[in-house]
């Protein structure tokens, strides 16, 4: 009796797909390379045949196109307002730490850690007994909701096209 390990193989390809698309909303996992090298793999399992070279390609592509939105649209959002350095890393902080928080933490600490890294940028730039402190909380705030919600719409871009890559493979596999 031989063993045909090829589902298991197929396993692993869709485990690296589903791992990646979740790995698109939370940063620690590498989301569209883990989907490619998904893709890759299953392209290869069946000799390129069902899913040929150019739709491997064209995946790499949005994955590329995935993979430099994430750190684009952020930075735009940020850009737009002037947002120190401070609140770009006080983003990504939060960010990481909301992992840890779950779903809610994953939504809202990005928010937390930008207007608080705004909030100390500020403060660290004027003497802090020279200027009204409301002024630095509404910059803050303005800071971090900009930057915030360049992450969500990043993230959005990010989910959308990865899933055009897997629609893709997909399509190109079964029909």
């Amino acid at each position: 009796m031989s063993f045909d390990a090829s589902w298991l193989a197929w396993a692993g390809v869709w485990l690296l797909i589903l791992v990646g698309i979740a790995g698109t909303v939370l940063p620690v996992l590498p989301g569209t390379a883990l989907v490619i090298a998904g893709i890759v793999w299953g392209a290869w399992l069946d000799d390129f045949t069902r899913v040929p070279v150019w739709v491997v390609v064209v995946c790499a592509v949005l994955g590329a196109i995935a993979f430099a939105t994430d750190y684009v649209a952020a930075a735009m959002g940020a850009q737009r307002v002037r947002a120190s350095g401070w609140a770009v890393a006080g983003a990504a902080i939060g960010t990481v730490l909301g992992i840890l928080a779950g779903f809610i933490g994953v939504l809202f600490l990005p928010l937390v850690g930008a207007v608080l890294g705004e909030w100390f940028a500020q403060r660290r730039k004027t003497a802090a007994h020279l200027v009204d402190d409301k002024e630095h909380h509404t910059r803050a705030m303005k800071v971090g909701v900009a930057t915030w919600v360049g992450m969500l719409i990043g993230t959005a871009v990010k989910l959308a096209l990865t899933f055009m890559m897997v629609g893709a493979f997909t399509v190109a596999y079964f029909f």
